[in-house]
C-alpha cells in the first residue's frame, strides 16, 4: 500500500462533565454511558465506571478495535501494547496499580491507576487520546462517549465504470482501481459491447487504454471489472454449459491481459436467490478455480465481489471462495432503500459472518457512496478498521463528491 505521512488525531480531553454522575464517588457503574467507535456501539465486557471523576474503560475491548496489539503478563502484572503505523512503532507498559506507564521508554503520568473490575483490566479512557492518537469526546446530555479512530492506511480499491470520468484525478490516490467496462449478456456470452458496463469511446487523446496505462503508471493497479446479474439465468447458463463457461474465462483473461490490466474483479450477481444453493455454489466455486488458474498463469490477480452472507443470495461459498481469489470484496450495500445509508447493524453482521469463513487480510468492505453520505461513509469505513480488514473499496469514482471525500481523508491515508 502507498505510504504517506501519518497525521496522527490526537486531542486532549477533559472529562470533567463525568464526575457529575457520581459526584465525590470512589467507584461508580456510568450507568446508561454508550461508547461509540466511529459513529457505531462498541461492545464492552464491563460497564465503564467512574473513579475521582476519570472515566474508566476496558482496555482491551478499546485497543483491539483500534487495532493496537495487546499482551498480558500475569506474573508481573503488567499490560504491554504496541501499534505499528508509517511513524513507527509505539511501545506502552502499564502496571496494575501503578500510575505511571512507559511509553516508548518514557515515563506517563495517568489520572487513575489501571484496575481491575471483574477479570477486565480498566484504564482512563483519555489515555486512548493521548498515546494512541483517537479522538475521544464526551456528550453530557446523552451520556455518550465518541471515540474517533486515527488515520489508517488501509487497501484502497475505487470502481470506475460510465459517467467516472469527472473524478479521473482521483485514481492516483487508490492502491486499485476497477474498470467496469465488460459483462457477461444475455446469452451467457462475455462482451465488453452493450448499453452498460461497456468499453468506452475514446475522447480525442483520452482512450481507454490510456487511462488504464496512466494509472498502472501512477502506482495504481488497474483491473478489468466483470459484471454480470442472474436476472435473466444468463449466469445460471453460463455455469451450466461447460464449454461456453470456458470460452468466457479464456475471453476474460485474454482481455485483461492484452489490454494492460494487473488484474480481474470479477462482480457476477444474484446467485442462489431460488432453487439447489448447494448446487449453485458448486458451479460458481468450479468457475473461479478455472477463473483464478488461468488468470496466474499471466500474472493477474483476482478480486471477487460477493453479496454478504446475510443477504437474499445464497449461491456463495466464502470459505472456498477465499481460498482461491486473491481477495473477496463484500458488498455492504443494496440491503435495503439505496437512496438512505445502509443499516450499520446489517452491514456489521455481514463482516462477523465473512470473518467466520475467511482471513481478514483477505476482506474488503464494499462501500457504496451513491447511498450514504459523508458521515456515515466514515462508519462504513470505522468498521473496516475495527475489523482490521484488508481495506475498503468504493462505489464508484463520479459519485463521490467533495464532502465525502473530505470526510474519507479524515478516515484514511488517501
Amino acid at each position: 500500500m502507498k505510504q504517506f505521512s501519518k497525521i496522527v488525531l490526537c486531542l486532549a480531553i477533559s472529562l470533567g462533565g463525568v464526575a457529575t454522575l457520581q459526584a465525590n464517588t470512589t467507584q461508580a457503574a456510568a450507568s446508561g454511558v454508550n461508547i461509540m467507535l466511529d459513529g457505531y456501539p462498541l461492545p464492552f465486557p464491563v460497564e465503564p465506571v467512574v473513579m475521582n471523576g476519570t472515566t474508566m474503560v476496558p482496555f482491551r475491548a478499546i485497543s483491539e478495535a483500534l487495532g493496537i496489539k495487546v499482551e498480558w503478563n500475569q506474573t508481573a502484572k503488567k499490560i504491554n501494547a504496541s501499534k505499528e503505523d508509517p511513524a513507527g512503532t509505539k511501545e506502552v507498559a502499564l502496571a496494575m496499580g501503578s500510575k505511571s506507564a512507559v511509553v516508548n521508554g518514557e515515563t506517563v503520568k495517568l489520572a487513575v491507576a489501571p484496575q481491575s473490575i471483574r477479570g477486565t483490566t480498566m484504564i482512563p479512557l483519555s489515555f486512548f487520546s493521548g498515546q494512541f492518537g483517537a479522538e475521544v469526546s464526551w456528550d453530557q446530555a446523552t451520556k455518550t462517549v465518541s471515540i474517533i479512530s486515527p488515520k489508517k492506511d488501509m487497501y484502497t480499491l475505487g470502481f470506475y465504470a460510465q459517467g467516472a470520468y469527472g473524478e479521473v484525478s482521483l485514481i492516483p490516490s487508490f492502491d486499485a482501481i476497477a474498470f467496469g467496462w465488460s459483462r457477461i449478456d444475455r446469452s451467457g456470452q462475455f462482451t465488453t459491447t452493450g448499453d452498460e458496463f461497456r468499453w468506452p469511446k475514446p475522447a480525442g487523446s483520452v482512450t481507454p487504454e490510456s487511462i488504464v496505462s496512466d494509472a498502472a503508471g501512477g502506482g495504481t493497479d488497474p483491473y478489468l471489472m466483470v459484471y454480470s446479474v442472474d436476472g435473466k439465468l444468463e449466469l445460471t447458463k453460463n455455469l451450466e454449459d461447460k464449454a461456453l463457461q470456458e470460452q468466457t474465462i479464456s475471453a476474460i483473461v485474454d482481455t485483461a491481459s492484452q489490454k494492460g490490466f494487473k488484474g480481474i474483479a470479477l462482480d457476477l450477481e444474484g446467485l442462489g436467490l431460488t432453487g439447489d444453493k448447494g448446487k449453485v455454489q458448486s458451479q460458481y466455486n468450479a468457475f473461479i478455480k478455472s477463473l483464478s488458474l488461468q488468470a496466474r498463469e499471466v500474472d493477474l490477480k483476482l478480486t471477487v465481489i460477493l453479496h454478504p452472507l446475510n443477504s437474499s443470495y445464497k449461491g456463495y461459498d466464502y470459505k472456498t471462495l477465499g481460498k482461491l481469489a486473491d481477495d473477496l470484496i463484500i458488498m455492504g450495500y443494496a440491503y435495503e432503500d439505496e437512496s438512505r445509508p445502509e443499516p450499520m447493524n446489517k452491514v456489521d453482521e455481514g463482516i462477523r459472518l465473512a470473518l467466520k469463513e475467511v482471513s481478514k487480510d483477505k476482506l474488503i468492505l464494499g462501500i457504496s457512496v451513491y447511498s450514504e453520505n459523508e458521515n456515515s461513509v466514515n462508519a462504513k469505513i470505522g468498521l473496516a478498521k475495527r475489523y482490521d480488514l484488508k481495506g475498503i473499496a468504493i462505489w464508484r469514482l463520479g459519485l463521490i463528491g467533495q464532502p465525502a471525500w473530505t470526510e474519507m481523508s479524515k478516515s484514511l491515508e488517501l
